[in-house]
């Protein structure tokens, strides 16, 4: 038996090994690139015949550029000096479109100096939506006062509830670009794909250049950062930042901004993503591989706990020496926490080692008091089992301990109500939305009740109105151009 459980946990360590091998060999291979060895099939970099560049940044309502009509220039940064690092913050007008939950694009241009990004042949832009769709964060009240949190707060009471419950326009006050300035020389024959996407080629003589890389940093456009865009608000500030990047950084951070997307398109919500965003943007790169290596070895002690907890009681035939009480404890302030958790939408990486923790507690509880459950048809029976003489002396013993132990828990469970009442701020409670399906149900029930619009709070017509428009909405992100894509 000892060496089924011993053989087991050294093949849990062995696949960890392997993955963490595995691992590196991946990173390894993300950040480095094999340059050209032959000269007949290599791709030169623009950036070494040392151009005068020059930065340009416009806005505009609309997904597709054409041309310069209707458009904005909020920055322009004439003799643009790529190995210089700068940050500016400057003002950008909200058309009224944007106000009434709009769209406006970012469309950053890298050209040469002293022409219009239009009529320069050999310029690179890419566009990135300047604002984004998001449910407005429900306001946070004294639950002894009602006090809302903040003013903003305060006037988001004044709206319907249906009005705070839809999407609406946010704006990303950042904007962080970057260019790739090693002169480094591709192989066209093993080009790596993901910085392929970014890249535009030209042919200069019997020579194949490519034009310089230019990278938009999603990840550093935060939840925390977002400002609701009011229908009050004609200008807003934009914080333009840019510094240059490796080529393998660059690589890194490719790869880091699609697992982010992955994650979106797999159902992670917008927080979840912001939070793994927060894991490379608010960390050094070798900070980040330390921190990676100590979570993957929390992540396999974590296992093994799980797995020498579910062994040790499944072994344990009775509770002699065990405090029952200990365990009810424990269980339930796991499950308040996982509850917690789940009302704080914290993220799935948190959410989800809590819940399986909050289940093996419920499972000792069921061994603690000897639980079985027994079914009469549909009708579950639960069926407790007799202690023995030991555990009925285990179980005086643990009340005596218990009532002791109260004296000092139940003031500290009090006070800490009654602080929390005085000094923490709570959400409002949580508002019923109704499904379009219901519509009809609701209609007839309305005519029943008392034939006139007794019901006329639930605004059918409104609710259709709000599920078409995120229909819409929906169907308009989908198309939207990514930020980083390539437009040239």
């Amino acid at each position: 038996m000892w060496s089924g459980r011993s053989s087991f946990t050294s093949l849990v360590v062995g696949v960890f090994v392997v993955y963490v091998v595995h691992t590196c060999w991946v990173m390894y291979g993300i950040v480095y690139t094999r340059p050209c060895a032959s000269d007949g099939n290599c791709i030169q970099p623009y950036l070494a015949r040392r151009p005068k560049l020059q930065l340009s940044v416009y806005t505009t309502t609309r997904s597709n550029l054409g041309a310069e009509n209707n458009v904005d220039l909020v920055l322009n940064v004439e003799d643009f000096d790529v190995e210089s690092k700068f940050e500016r913050t400057v003002n950008v007008s909200v058309p009224k479109k944007t106000r009434n939950n709009g769209t406006l694009y970012a469309y950053i241009f890298l050209h040469h100096a002293g022409i219009l990004p239009w009529h320069d042949g050999k310029q690179v832009h890419l566009v990135s939506p300047l604002t984004t769709y998001m449910v407005p964060k429900p306001e946070e009240v004294n639950l002894l006062t009602g006090e809302s949190a903040t003013q903003q707060q305060i006037e988001a009471e004044k709206k319907p509830s249906s009005a705070l419950d839809e999407p609406v326009s946010h704006w990303r006050p950042r904007l962080t670009l970057n260019v790739m300035v090693d002169d480094f020389v591709f192989d066209g024959a093993s080009l790596p794909a993901d910085v392929h996407r970014y890249m535009k080629m030209i042919q200069l003589g019997k020579t194949v250049h490519y034009l310089p890389i230019l990278f938009i940093d999603q990840l550093s456009n935060r939840v925390k950062d977002l400002m609701v865009i009011n229908r009050s608000t004609t200008e807003l500030p934009l914080t333009v930042s840019y510094d240059k990047i490796s080529l393998g950084r660059l690589r890194f951070w490719i790869h880091m901004q699609d697992a982010v997307y992955s994650l979106q398109q797999f159902g992670f919500s917008e927080k979840d993503a912001d939070e793994v965003k927060g894991i490379f943007v608010d960390t050094n790169l070798y900070f980040l591989a330390l921190t990676f290596f100590v979570a993957a070895f929390h992540l396999l002690f974590d296992f093994l706990a799980f797995k020498n907890d579910i062994s040790f009681w499944k072994k344990k035939k009775s509770m002699i020496g065990m405090s029952t009480k200990a365990v009810l404890w424990r269980c339930f302030s796991t499950v308040v926490i996982f509850l917690f958790l789940l009302d704080e939408q914290t993220s799935l990486l948190v959410l989800v080692p809590a819940g399986i923790g909050a289940a093996i507690e419920l499972w000792k509880v069921k061994k603690a008091l000897k639980m079985t459950i027994l079914w009469r048809g549909l009708r579950p029976e639960c069926q407790f089992g007799t202690y023995s003489e030991s555990e009925r002396k285990t179980e005086e013993y643990d009340t005596q301990a218990m009532k002791y132990l109260s004296y000092v828990l139940y003031p500290l469970c009090v006070g800490g109500a009654v602080y929390s009442l005085l000094n923490i701020k709570y959400k409002r409670g949580v508002r019923v939305r109704l499904p379009l399906h219901a519509a009809p149900a609701l209609r007839e029930l309305q005519d029943e009740v008392s034939g006139a619009p007794a019901l006329e709070g639930l605004h059918l017509q409104g609710l259709q109105h709000l599920h078409r428009r995120r229909l819409r909405l929906h169907h308009h992100h989908a198309h939207l151009p990514s930020a980083g894509v390539l437009q040239g």
